[in-house]
């Protein structure tokens, strides 16, 4: 039978037990950071039209440093991989052969690897399709083929816009995502959103576009739901949070407005990653 540990020895245990988990806890950054690198821009890779700047900004989930599990010596329960609480969410802005800007925010549902791959296909393949000059309601169709052929048991919500810079008009679709919010002459709203189902839901899915024309002096905002949603509040009340805080932001500096976007929804959501893309127009 094992002797019982001496007072001594539960204290070098204990210590040697912390020291792993902060091996393990430093892993967890960086294999988080080299991730979100690999597939996402760069924070802060901002495109500056000569009509528009486009700002974007990727949040990960902040959970509380007791909710992680130290490894433990060689039994189980075997800690989660370092990459569990990362999840799907993404954006994209770039621009198109035919001078309009591809804009887009998407969710892909779950954690880990498995939402981390899905949502980098979904992404590469919305680059790749929006090159053909289609509008957004038949992208968001081909991606829902997709997901439904080549994503198993997967769902996914994105919104996708095609912004032509010489005229301001967005033409946008989304399937089963949260409206944008736009601000004009200080005050803020949610568009009304087109029909649209989230991808992987249906095989005919009933995408509609809609079409809204930005003015100078226009903000645009598009965001994945790890914005507003709180286990302790009512999304509609994160929205509220958001649009009046919107309603503050000047186009001269959006990278730092984004900043107080998610200042003022309470901090990096503990739960969820967050994703947002704004879009200012400038004046005349």
């Amino acid at each position: 039978m094992k002797a019982p540990l001496t007072a001594a020895e539960m204290v070098q245990d204990l210590r040697a037990r912390l020291d792993r988990q902060e091996e393990w806890l430093a892993e967890e950054r960086d294999v988080g950071a080299a991730l979100r690198a690999a597939i996402l821009p760069e924070p802060g890779a901002n495109m500056d039209l000569p009509t528009a700047r486009i700002a974007v900004r990727y949040a990960p989930a902040v959970q509380p440093r007791g909710d992680s599990t130290p490894p433990p010596n060689l039994a189980p329960p075997y800690p989660p991989p370092p990459y569990a609480a990362l999840g799907g969410d993404w954006y994209e802005a770039t621009t198109l052969p035919d001078g309009r800007v591809l804009l887009a925010v998407g969710d892909v549902s779950g954690h880990g690897m498995a939402a981390i791959a899905q949502m980098a296909q979904l992404r590469h393949a919305l680059v790749g399709l929006a090159m053909t000059g289609r509008p957004p309601n038949r992208l968001l169709a081909w991606l829902n083929a997709l997901v439904l052929n080549r994503l198993d048991d997967t769902i996914a919500t994105v919104i996708v816009g095609l912004l032509d810079p010489a005229t301001g008009l967005l033409t946008w679709a989304q399937a089963g995502h949260l409206a944008p919010i736009m601000v004009r002459d200080g005050q803020a709203r949610q568009l009304r959103a087109p029909r649209g189902l989230v991808l992987g839901a249906s095989p005919d899915p009933p995408f509609t576009v809609s079409k809204v024309r930005l003015h100078p002096g226009d903000l645009l905002l598009m965001f994945t739901d790890g914005l507003v949603e709180r286990r302790d509040r009512d999304i509609g009340e994160g929205l509220e949070l958001i649009m009046s805080a919107a309603e503050k932001i000047g186009h001269h500096d959006l990278d730092a407005g984004l900043g107080f976007l998610i200042d003022a929804a309470g901090g990096p959501s503990p739960e969820d990653d967050t994703c947002l893309l704004a879009v200012g127009v400038l004046g005349p």
